[in-house]
């Protein structure tokens, strides 16, 4: 594509109601310096627009690495005996809470593997008793689980749900995820907006056999579903996992994808995920400058934050929290922005217009 293509494609598919795959795909084509500076500046004038300089800080307690699932690329996998596994009591959950209290962290995020001994009573209660304590949102990541679990959560307090779709090809999807059908992905990404969640869904950049098509079809699918948050991040394979041998994704796709989702949904949250500085050093930075508008920091206690092994090597895992929590901020200034003072609430929610 020359530039006057990128120019009139970025033009559409930030201006249509339903972008057309086609303009994405010939997008995420694009591999010259010029045409990838294009997308990337054009992606951060629309994030400027649409949700401000501020930073939102999502402090994430990862409270179990047990799963009941056989994921093909994750290395929570049931299958993954050379993981030492863990589960984090309430009093631990309740001290790294109180840690990061006035420190920006204005989101705590529950995540898990979908851990089959969860008791859902637990964590109701949990939810209510970190409520009560921090002013702060609460978003849970921990899988599928019933309608009755997600509804006790919401009256209990929770605010958001991640729950990530991963690929939205059905074939991939379920080639991926052994027993799982990407039907019941999608209803349960539509109960839980039913419930009055925000939502967040998200893809992996990368995972074999994915093609730009596939690629176009995760961000007309989230923007089809209306999502507050889009989580999107490099496939990184683990040696304990049936794609060990597999190339990881790739930085460029993975910042592109990043871009033209913030050109398509506009308003949503996109975090600068772990993910890609653990495959560059500089590439929350880079995200940051190309859409994203959210940064995660890992406020596991340390003993423990090595061990939530998605992937390996995650940057940060071993440090202690307040070097962590450093970092961040350095991330943040470098890149000209500041910490949100806010909950990081979906931009559809808010009263007033975000900053310029």
């Amino acid at each position: 594509m020359n530039t006057s293509d990128i120019v009139a494609a970025l033009t559409r598919i930030y201006e249509e109601e339903t972008p057309s795959q086609e303009d994405l795909i010939s997008l995420l084509s694009v591999s010259d310096d010029a045409g990838l500076r294009l997308i990337f500046e054009t992606a951060d004038r629309v994030r400027r627009r649409h949700v401000g300089n501020t930073v939102p800080v999502r402090g994430i307690i990862e409270f179990s690495n047990y799963c009941r699932n056989a994921c093909r690329y994750c290395g929570l996998n049931r299958d993954n005996r050379a993981l030492r596994r863990y589960r984090l009591d309430r009093e631990l959950i309740l001290d790294a809470v109180d840690a990061v209290e006035g420190e920006g962290v204005n989101t705590i995020v529950l995540q898990s593997g979908e851990d089959g001994a969860l008791d859902p009573s637990w964590l109701a209660r949990l939810i209510g008793e970190i409520k009560a304590q921090a002013d702060a949102a609460v978003t849970l990541s921990v899988g599928e689980w019933p309608g009755e679990y997600y509804r006790l959560w919401r009256e209990a307090g929770a605010d958001r749900f991640l729950l990530k779709h991963e690929t939205a090809n059905p074939s991939l999807y379920e080639e991926l995820h052994e027993g799982a059908a990407f039907g019941e992905r999608t209803a349960h990404l539509r109960l839980l907006k039913a419930l009055g969640y925000q939502v967040g869904a998200g893809n992996i950049v990368g995972l074999p056999g994915q093609t730009a098509k596939d690629l176009a079809a995760d961000i007309l699918f989230m923007k089809e579903l209306s999502v507050d948050m889009a989580g999107i991040g490099p496939f990184i394979p683990h040696p304990h996992t049936a794609l060990a041998g597999v190339p990881e994704g790739s930085l460029v796709m993975t910042l592109k994808v990043v871009a033209l989702t913030r050109i398509v949904l506009k308003d949503v949250h996109l975090p600068a995920t772990t993910a890609l500085g653990s495959i560059h050093p500089l590439g929350r930075e880079m995200a940051l400058s190309a859409g994203a508008n959210v940064i995660m920091v890992d406020i596991t206690p340390a003993p423990y934050a090595a061990l939530y092994e998605i992937y390996p090597g995650r940057r940060g895992a071993g440090e202690e929290i307040f070097r962590r929590l450093a970092a961040i901020r350095q991330i943040i200034h470098s890149c000209g922005r500041t910490i949100a003072s806010g909950r990081g609430d979906a931009i559809r929610l808010c009263k007033k217009h975000p900053e310029d």
